[in-house]
């Protein structure tokens, strides 16, 4: 065999080696590329799943109360009853609220028991209670809020409207139940408020010690929103941001309400306005409290306006979570509440961390004939929906009789939905109420359209 036929036979014994070789080698590439891919999904679908809460029934059916726990009758406002009834019956833990048991001292007694109580103290329960009280604190504290100036007496309080004019905000010093306060766009609208705030109450507002009383504001520009949080006399968390609709009507016309829908996130609360929202406004205010020997305990709402430069501004203090706003807030809450109020019962918020669904969450409110200022009562309810992963229907002013869901309240029910976007709750909220009704239902069409053009 020649030298040149002995050199081409290796030649084409390593070409054809190098071959196999590259083969192998780009076999075992594309196994690899295709399995890290693979893995890759999985873990894309994995951390979808993991931003889905999981609901079980009872979780998810919504029940009235009732159906749920056992109801006892009692006085709610009386400290002293409540806490006979939680010892006759080995409770050891109680949940204040709303605001009308926080501000007559509920959580003082239970406290005083012995009893672990979630929810601030009469005296902290003033931030809501008083409108006079929260401005006070602002001041003290050099939180942001608007100018104004407190009255006793309706001449005065007419003088002051017209020497400044309106827009003007005029705001019962008392408990309201959400109805307490007017935007007046005109004149004429804000003698009406003094009117029925301090001259014949026909709001039926609580007024504090030393008879009745109205603040009144300068009106604000920008965007409202609610941005809550969880006190535990020290640490703050704060919940996901959220924004209501006030007024009744679409457009945000018609006369102002405790809301008539909500959504959660609020895209007008950047990561900027948070952390303002937090140092000038809340921090500040727990803080100063502390201080003054308040210390707060539960879920502080504040109602902060924010301008065009995304400077936030307080407008009101409440003492618990809000209407239409903790809806869609729980729907997108992963973790365990219970577990979170625990916490802020002993000065543990600082090692809490929740966790949140990605999702938005939309609802919207079906109001009573006559709300907000004669709602209606004893209208049946036909259409509650089946129960839905995505879809729940909260009940806020509802009675049963002989098996009949009935209104009993102003704000009736709360369609909540959670979706990818603002657009997709907001339709599939749309869907689940059009399947509700009762006589003289009234809802707004429009829930979430500030969100939707940010």
């Amino acid at each position: 065999m020649g030298l040149r036929l002995k050199f081409n036979l290796v030649l084409t014994a390593v070409f054809l080696a190098g071959f196999l070789a590259a083969g192998l080698i780009s076999r075992q590439l594309l196994q690899d590329n295709a399995r890290h891919e693979v893995v890759r999904e999985a873990r894309l679908m994995l951390e979808a799943a993991s931003s889905v809460r999981t609901y079980t029934v009872d979780h998810i059916r919504p029940h009235l109360i009732a159906q749920m726990a056992e109801v006892a009758a009692f006085n709610i406002l009386d400290g002293a009853e409540v806490v006979t009834f939680c010892e006759e019956n080995a409770i050891d833990f109680v949940i204040v609220g709303p605001e009308a048991p926080l501000a007559a001292g509920v959580a003082d007694a239970t406290r005083a028991a012995g009893i672990l109580t979630f929810g601030p103290s009469a005296a902290a329960a003033k931030l809501e209670a008083s409108k006079g009280f929260t401005k006070e604190i602002c001041d003290a504290c050099a939180a942001p809020t608007a100018g104004y100036a407190r009255f006793t007496e309706a001449a005065p309080a007419r003088a002051y409207i017209e020497s400044n004019g309106a827009p003007i905000v005029v705001k019962a010093d008392g408990l309201a139940a959400g109805k307490g306060v007017v935007v007046a766009m005109t004149l004429a609208e804000a003698h009406e408020a003094i009117d029925f705030m301090l001259v014949d109450n026909t709001l039926g507002v609580a007024h504090n010690a030393g008879g009745a009383r109205v603040v009144i504001e300068e009106f604000l520009q920008g965007e409202e929103a609610s941005f809550i949080v969880l006190c535990d006399g020290k640490n703050v968390t704060a919940l996901a941001t959220s924004q209501d609709h006030k007024r009744l009507l679409d457009g945000d016309e018609g006369p102002n309400t405790g809301g008539m829908g909500a959504y959660s996130p609020a895209p007008v609360v950047t990561a900027d306005v948070h952390a303002r929202a937090m140092r000038e406004v809340i921090l500040p205010t727990i803080r100063g409290m502390e201080k003054d020997g308040i210390p707060y305990t539960g879920f502080l709402y504040a109602g902060l306006m924010i301008d065009a430069q995304g400077k936030p501004k307080t407008l009101e203090f409440n003492c618990r979570m809000g209407d239409p706003e903790t809806q869609p807030i729980m729907m997108r809450l992963k973790s365990d509440l219970f577990d979170v109020m625990m916490a802020a019962t002993s000065e543990g918020l600082d090692k809490i961390e929740l966790e949140w669904d990605r999702r938005v969450a939309l609802g919207v409110v079906l109001a009573a004939a006559g709300y907000p200022m004669n709602p209606r009562k004893g209208d049946a309810i036909t259409g509650l929906p089946a129960d839905s992963l995505d879809a729940m229907v909260f009940h806020a002013g509802t009675v049963e009789n002989e098996g009949q869901i009935l209104t009993s309240g102003g704000r009736v029910l709360c369609v909540t939905a959670l979706a990818d976007s603002v657009k997709q709750a907001q339709q599939k909220a749309y869907e689940v109420a059009q399947g509700i009704a009762f006589d003289g239902m009234q809802y707004r069409r429009d829930i979430g359209y500030r969100a939707i053009k940010h």
